[in-house]
């Protein structure tokens, strides 16, 4: 006889309120290492900032290592999310793709004061932690590729010349080199200065297709259909 539970109904709310509470927690551990940096977060804080008892917070996540591994595996996968969401919405034009790259490094989901706080204290310790030096590279590696075809397509429709390789390290760079603008500077620029930073550094290796203001279209626009809004 199967045991089927007598309100099955639940199941589902039960797994969300689990879901939506690590989240919390999650969330509350970006917001607190911002302020607190790496070393000096503890798992009191974490729940202070979240308004929840540490007995609770201890229940989903029952070390700080835990919780410092998860929270690193949560930004990843939002940044993976929003870069790959955005490429895919450029369509095969590469000029179109590599400034979708470029302006997803600002997006306003992923691009505050917090969590690129939280970054710098995760990147901190990737030397001497293992688990976050592996989980680092694999994404580094995954989005570099991607950004290396987008710049050695680029080079071929433009005829240029580069090296791919290089050339995506350089714009990487510059726009991690940004991010830490943004976070350690006493008056930091504004989020347009920001991406205009990295246009202009997109300028020097294809400056038929970017300035400084941005992507240079080449085309002519598409016309709109009658009747539709856009």
């Amino acid at each position: 006889m199967l045991n089927v539970p007598a309100s099955p109904s639940k199941a589902p709310r039960r797994k969300l309120s689990r879901t939506i509470r690590r989240q919390q927690i999650i969330e509350a551990t970006i917001e607190t290492l911002a302020v607190r940096g790496y070393s000096r977060t503890t798992l009191t804080d974490v729940a202070k900032c979240a308004g929840l008892s540490q007995a609770l917070v201890n229940f989903h996540f029952e070390t700080k290592d835990t919780l410092l591994a998860d929270t690193l595996g949560y930004l990843s996968e939002e940044y993976r999310l929003n870069w790959y969401t955005a490429l895919e919405r450029a369509g095969p034009d590469p000029a179109l793709q590599l400034d979708a790259l470029l302006r997803a490094d600002f997006s306003p989901a992923i691009c505050t004061h917090s969590r690129l706080a939280a970054w710098c204290a995760f990147w901190g310790e990737v030397q001497s932690r293992p688990l976050f030096q592996e989980k680092c590279t694999v994404d580094n590696e995954h989005y570099s590729r991607n950004r290396e075809a987008v710049c050695s397509a680029l080079l071929a429709a433009g005829r240029y010349t580069g090296d791919p390789v290089r050339i995506a390290r350089v714009l990487r760079t510059t726009a991690e080199g940004v991010w830490s603008d943004l976070i350690t500077m006493a008056t930091p620029y504004n989020h347009r200065e920001a991406l205009a930073t990295v246009h202009c550094c997109a300028a020097a290796f294809f400056p038929r297709h970017f300035n400084a203001k941005g992507l240079l279209l080449t085309a002519a626009p598409k016309r709109r259909r009658p009747g539709r809004t856009l």
